[in-house]
C-alpha cells in the first residue's frame, strides 16, 4: 500500500475544530497536520491533536466491548453485551418506569450524530435526562437573555476591530487558531487588551494587560461603563435599543469609579484608559468560558454584554461581544420527545443523583463524557455512579467512570469517526471521516443504538444508513449550498446560515428586537474556607484551567506524571521550594500536588490542571464543591479558596 493522505475534523470539546490531514504508510497513520486549505486551521493543530497517536494507542484504549463479571471487567462479545444491555433496560422500565433510567450525554464530542443518543431515550421512554451545562450555560443564557441568541459576527471580522479585548480568555492555550487572526488584526493596527486574574500564554498578545481581582469582572465592567456616563460617551442611541437603561444606569452609579476599581482591584488609571478603548471604538470583546464559571457568572457575562451595548460597539464592524459561536443553527436535532423528561442538574450531579427518588435511578447510560473527572464534587459522583444498579459507558478510552461501569462500549476515535460537525470558535462547518479502520471490536455509536432499539421492540428508530444520517443532519445547511456532498468536494464549508455581521439592521434578537440590559446586580458569594493547617497558605482561590498537554481527563503521553502540579506565586507559601509536594485542601476534599512557582501570578491565586484522573489523585475537582450559577445551570468550578500547606 503506497503513502498516501487522508482528511477529516477533530471532534473533540474544543472551539477549533481542526481540519487534519492524516499521512497514512501501508494503512497505518503516521503523522497528523492541519489542513492548509482551512481558512482557520490554516495548517497547524494544538499540541494535543498533533499527538493524538499517543492517546490512540494508549493502554486507556478500549477495543472491545467489557461486561463486569464477579467485580472485573473481562472482554465480551458485542452480543453479549447488548443483549445484557437490552434485558436491563427493558426491566428496569417495566419494573420502575423510564425515569429510573438517566441518559448522560455530555459535550465531549462536537459530532452532531451523538445526538441520536437522545433520539434512543427519547422514544424507550422519555428517560431521565440532564439538565444545564458544565461548560456554557451561564455564558449562553445570559447572551440569549441580553440579545435573543448567542451567536458571534464572523471570526474575520476581528480584521475590522480597532480594540480587542481578551476578557478571561487565553486562546494560545484553549482556543489556538484565533492567534493568528489576532496576530493579523495587530498588524493592521489593533491593539489588544488582556484581562485575567492570571498571567498566561496570551499575555504576550496583548499591548495592555489587567490582572483583576479573581471574580471582579462584573466590578471592572460596571467602573468602565460609570467613566463612559461621566464622560458623556455613552451611544447617543442607547436608550433608544436598550431597555432598563434607567435600571442599568442606576446599577453603574452606586459607587464612584475609584471605588469600582478599588473592589476590582486594578488601578483607576488602567480603568479609565480602558474605558477609553471602548469609545474609541470599534472594540471587539471576545469573552473566556472561564469568567461565567462562578456562581455569579451569568451577571458577569451581561455586565459585558451591557458595556458593548452602550458604548455603542454591538452593532458595527469590528466591534461586538463573542462568548459562542451557534454551530447548531447549521443542522437538525435528533429528538421526539413530546412530554418534558425528568432532569438531574449537571452541576450538581452527584447530589441530584443520589437524591432521586420515585422512582431512584437504577440504570446509567454515559457517552460523550467522563462525570467521574469532569463535574465538581468528585466524591459525590463516584458515590452516585457506584450505588447505581447498571452503569453503560460508550467510549473510545478506559476512564474513571469507564473503570466503574458494568459495561463498556468501545466506539470510534476521532480518527476512526464518520460525523458532521461544527464549531463553537467559527461558523465553519465539516464533515469526519475515517482515515483508519476502527479495530475489529470496535462499533459507531449509531450502530449501537439502531441494535439496542431492534431488541427492544423500538421500531420507530431510523435503521439507515451513517451516509444517510449526516444527509439528515445537514438538511438546514443543504438547502442553501452546504450539503454532504458540497463539504466533500471542499472540506470545509462556513455556515451559510451563520450572519457575518449579527444585528446589522440595529436590532437583537429578543421578542422586542430590544437589548436587555442588565438591572440587578449579583448577590454576596458563598464560599467555603478551607481548614486550616500549621504552616499552610492564607486561602487562594483556585483556577482549575486547560493545559496544552491535556484535555480535561484525557492527557497526551508523558503530560501525566505521577502526582499533578499546583502553580503559585512563590510568596504564597512563605519559605516553600519549587518541587516540593505539597497537600492542597479545600472545604470539599484534599489531594497532594508538586507546588511549582510563576512570580507572574497573583498572591491570592493557586492553579492546577482541568480534569485530571479522579482514581490517580490528580482530580481537581475532588476539591471543587457542587454549586450552581445564578443562570443556566453551569458549575461555579471557580468559586473555590484552596489552603496548600506541607504532607
Amino acid at each position: 500500500m503506497a503513502q498516501h493522505t487522508a482528511r477529516t475534523t477533530c471532534n473533540r470539546d474544543c472551539p477549533d475544530a481542526c481540519s487534519i490531514v492524516a499521512s497514512l504508510d501501508d494503512g497505518v497513520v503516521t503523522k497528523l497536520d492541519g489542513d492548509p486549505e482551512h481558512p482557520v486551521t490554516k495548517g497547524f493543530l494544538c499540541f494535543r491533536t498533533s499527538r493524538f497517536l499517543e492517546l490512540m494507542a494508549s493502554s486507556t484504549r478500549v477495543a472491545q466491548p467489557m461486561v463486569r463479571r464477579q467485580g472485573r471487567l473481562e472482554p465480551a462479545t458485542w452480543e453479549a453485551a447488548l443483549s445484557l444491555i437490552a434485558k436491563r433496560l427493558t426491566a428496569v422500565r417495566d419494573e420502575s418506569g423510564p425515569e429510573a433510567i438517566f441518559h448522560y450525554r455530555s459535550g465531549g464530542s462536537l459530532g452532531i450524530l451523538k445526538h441520536m443518543s437522545d433520539l434512543f431515550f427519547d422514544q424507550f421512554g422519555p428517560c431521565t435526562t440532564k439538565s444545564g451545562d458544565v461548560c456554557s450555560g451561564a455564558g449562553e443564557t445570559a447572551q440569549l437573555k441580553d440579545f435573543g441568541t448567542s451567536d458571534s459576527n464572523d471570526l474575520f471580522d476581528l480584521l475590522n476591530s480597532k480594540h480587542i479585548v481578551l476578557w478571561g480568555k487565553n486562546p494560545k492555550v484553549s482556543n489556538v487558531h484565533l492567534v493568528p487572526v489576532l496576530l493579523d488584526a495587530k498588524k493592521g493596527g489593533a491593539q489588544v487588551v488582556s484581562i485575567d486574574p492570571l498571567h498566561h500564554k496570551s499575555s504576550s498578545l496583548a499591548d495592555c494587560s489587567m490582572q483583576l481581582r479573581p471574580g471582579g469582572d462584573y466590578e471592572l465592567a460596571m467602573g468602565v461603563a460609570r467613566v463612559l456616563f461621566d464622560n458623556d460617551q455613552v451611544d447617543p442611541g442607547a436608550r433608544d435599543y436598550c431597555d432598563n437603561f434607567d435600571a442599568y444606569r442606576a446599577l453603574v452609579h452606586e459607587h464612584e469609579v475609584e471605588e469600582w476599581a478599588r473592589r476590582a482591584d486594578v488601578p483607576g488609571a488602567e480603568l479609565r484608559q480602558l474605558a477609553g478603548r471602548f469609545a474609541d471604538g470599534p472594540t471587539a470583546i471576545l469573552v473566556g468560558w472561564g469568567m461565567q464559571r462562578r456562581q455569579f457568572g451569568g451577571a458577569i457575562v451581561r455586565a459585558l454584554d451591557a458595556l458593548c451595548a452602550i458604548s455603542g460597539n454591538l452593532f458595527r464592524s469590528g466591534g461586538g461581544v463573542s462568548f459562542y459561536f451557534a454551530r447548531r443553527k447549521a443542522f437538525r436535532p435528533f429528538s421526539s420527545a413530546v412530554k418534558q423528561p425528568r432532569t438531574i442538574r449537571e452541576p450538581l450531579l452527584g447530589e441530584d443523583m443520589l437524591a432521586a427518588k420515585n422512582p431512584a435511578i437504577r440504570f446509567l447510560w454515559v457517552t460523550a463524557g467522563n462525570p467521574v473527572s469532569m463535574l465538581p464534587d468528585s466524591k459525590a459522583v463516584v458515590k452516585a455512579v457506584e450505588q447505581t444498579e447498571f452503569v453503560v459507558v460508550a467510549d473510545c478510552l478506559m476512564t474513571d467512570t469507564a473503570r466503574r461501569a458494568d459495561v463498556v462500549l468501545p466506539v470510534p476515535t476521532l480518527l476512526e469517526d464518520s460525523d458532521v460537525l461544527g464549531s463553537y470558535g467559527h461558523h465553519w462547518i465539516a464533515e469526519s471521516q475515517p482515515v483508519v479502520a476502527a479495530p475489529v471490536g470496535v462499533r459507531h455509536e449509531v450502530r449501537i443504538y439502531q441494535d439496542l432499539a431492534k431488541r427492544v421492540g423500538l421500531n420507530e428508530y431510523p435503521q439507515t444508513s451513517i451516509d444517510q444520517l449526516k444527509r439528515m443532519a445537514l438538511s438546514p445547511a443543504a438547502g442553501q449550498g452546504a450539503g454532504l456532498d458540497s463539504l466533500r468536494r471542499s472540506g470545509a464549508a462556513r455556515s451559510p446560515l451563520a450572519t457575518p455581521l449579527l444585528f446589522a439592521d440595529g436590532r437583537v434578537q429578543t421578542n422586542n428586537g430590544r437589548v436587555q440590559l442588565i438591572d440587578q446586580a449579583p448577590g454576596d458569594v458563598q464560599v467555603s474556607a478551607p481548614p486550616e493547617a500549621a504552616g499552610g497558605s492564607e486561602p487562594l482561590w483556585l483556577f482549575s484551567n486547560s493545559t496544552e498537554k491535556s484535555q480535561g481527563s484525557q492527557w497526551v503521553g508523558k503530560g501525566l506524571g505521577s502526582r499533578v502540579w499546583i502553580k503559585t506565586h512563590p510568596d504564597a507559601l512563605p519559605g516553600s521550594a519549587p518541587g516540593a509536594i505539597v497537600r492542597v485542601r479545600s472545604a470539599s476534599g484534599e489531594i497532594e500536588a508538586e507546588l511549582l512557582h510563576d512570580p507572574l501570578q497573583r498572591l491570592d491565586v493557586a492553579i492546577m490542571p482541568k480534569g485530571g484522573h479522579f482514581d490517580r489523585g490528580h482530580s481537581a475537582n475532588t476539591l471543587i464543591a457542587a454549586r450552581a450559577t445564578d443562570i443556566g445551570l453551569g458549575a461555579a468550578y471557580l468559586d473555590c479558596l484552596v489552603r496548600i500547606g506541607p504532607l
